[in-house]
C-alpha cells in the first residue's frame, strides 16, 4: 500500500485535431530537474529515470483527476506515455463526446486550461531529502512505484498531501536528533567496507 500524491506542472499542453482523426491532447505530466513551486515547506525535483518502472502501469488520463471524466487509458490504447530528456509526456486520443468537447477541448483551445498533473506513489527509498546552500529543503524523487493518472487540470492539484508532509517531518526529525548524520555515516562505512572487500 502506498500513499497517493498528485503534483501539477504548468506548461505546454495542447489539443490537436487533424481532419477526421480524434482530437489529441498532448502535454507533459512532469518535467525533470526542475524545482517545483514551494509546497508544504519544501520544493521537489523529479530526476530522470524516476518513471522507468511505471510506464507499463494501467494508467488513466482524467480531467481534473476526476474518474467521471476519463479521457484515455493505456491498456485501451487511447493513452500513450513516453519519457524524453524533458520529462513524462502523454498523448491522449480524446473521446468524441459533447461533454469532453465542451468541458476540456474548447477551454484548452482558448488557453483556459494549460496545466497538467499526475497521480503517483513514491517507491520505498525512492526519495532523498536535503537542504541546499540557501537552506531550502529539497525532496528529490528518483523512483516512483506507481503511476495512477495524468490529467489536464484547471487548477494545480495538490490533493492527498499527507504522505509528503509525513515524509518531510520524518526527515526533519531525523536531522534534529542526529539520526540522519548517523545513518549517513553508517552508509559511508558500509560503502567503504564493500569497496575494500571488492579490491
Amino acid at each position: 500500500m502506498c500513499d497517493r500524491e498528485t503534483r501539477c506542472y504548468s506548461g505546454e499542453i495542447r489539443a490537436e485535431q487533424q481532419d477526421t482523426q480524434p482530437t489529441r491532447i498532448i502535454g507533459y505530466g512532469s518535467v525533470f530537474n526542475s524545482r517545483s513551486e514551494p509546497l508544504w515547506g519544501f520544493r521537489e525535483i523529479i530526476k530522470p529515470g524516476a518513471f522507468d518502472g511505471v510506464l507499463n502501469d494501467d494508467v488513466r488520463a482524467l480531467f481534473n483527476h476526476d474518474a467521471n471524466f476519463i479521457l484515455g487509458r493505456t491498456v485501451a490504447g487511447t493513452l500513450a506515455l513516453s519519457v524524453d530528456e524533458r520529462g513524462l509526456q502523454y498523448d491522449i486520443s480524446a473521446p468524441d463526446t459533447q461533454t469532453i468537447r465542451d468541458l476540456v477541448l474548447e477551454p484548452m483551445r482558448r488557453g483556459d486550461i494549460d496545466q497538467s498533473s499526475f497521480g503517483f506513489c513514491i517507491a520505498h527509498d525512492g526519495e532523498y531529502w536535503y537542504e541546499d546552500d540557501e537552506g531550502i529543503v529539497i525532496r528529490e524523487i528518483n523512483r516512483f512505484s506507481r503511476l495512477f493518472d495524468v490529467s489536464p487540470v484547471t487548477h494545480p492539484a495538490y490533493q492527498d498531501t499527507d504522505s509528503a508532509v509525513r515524509s518531510l517531518k520524518a526527515w526533519q526529525e531525523a536531522k534534529e536528533t542526529g539520526a540522519l548524520q548517523h545513518a549517513i555515516n553508517q552508509r559511508m562505512a558500509r560503502e567503504l567496507l564493500l569497496t575494500l572487500l571488492n579490491v
